[in-house]
């Protein structure tokens, strides 16, 4: 049992997408919402891409950069609040936390594609040099 649940969670975290796609979709039956079914799933991957991506570039460089992405993570998190709070004077927690979130999963998502992308070709051309 302790090998099916570190297998699951290892093929979660190799591939968020797929927590993506399944929350969307028990969601989606569930409620018949898609925004909230969506949103759902955006939040939920988004916990997950911050320990992917972190392991991702570590497994690609062989360096350890999450004190770097989380030092990223908490500086949007400064800026966000300061452009709310200059624009809004009154600061609504639940939404900028929202905000916040929803920031972190779009940048998380690029970076986690980057980081496969460039993990890809450089396999590909040490194949190629290799034959």
């Amino acid at each position: 049992m302790k090998i099916v649940i570190q297998t699951v969670i290892s093929v979660i975290i190799l591939f968020p997408i797929l927590l993506f796609f399944l929350t969307y979709i028990i969601y989606r039956k569930r409620k018949k919402n898609h925004t909230k079914a969506f949103g759902l799933a955006a939040d939920l991957t988004t916990f997950i891409l911050f320990f992917s991506v972190t392991l991702s570039v570590s497994s690609l460089w062989g360096v350890n950069y999450s004190l770097f992405i989380f030092m990223i993570a908490l500086l949007i998190a400064i800026i966000i609040t300061y452009i709310d709070w200059r624009s809004k004077k009154e600061i609504e927690l639940l939404a900028l936390f929202k905000r916040i979130w929803r920031t972190y999963f779009i940048i998380l998502t690029v970076a986690y594609l980057f980081v496969w992308i460039v993990g890809l070709s450089l396999n590909i051309i040490e194949y190629v040099e290799l034959v």
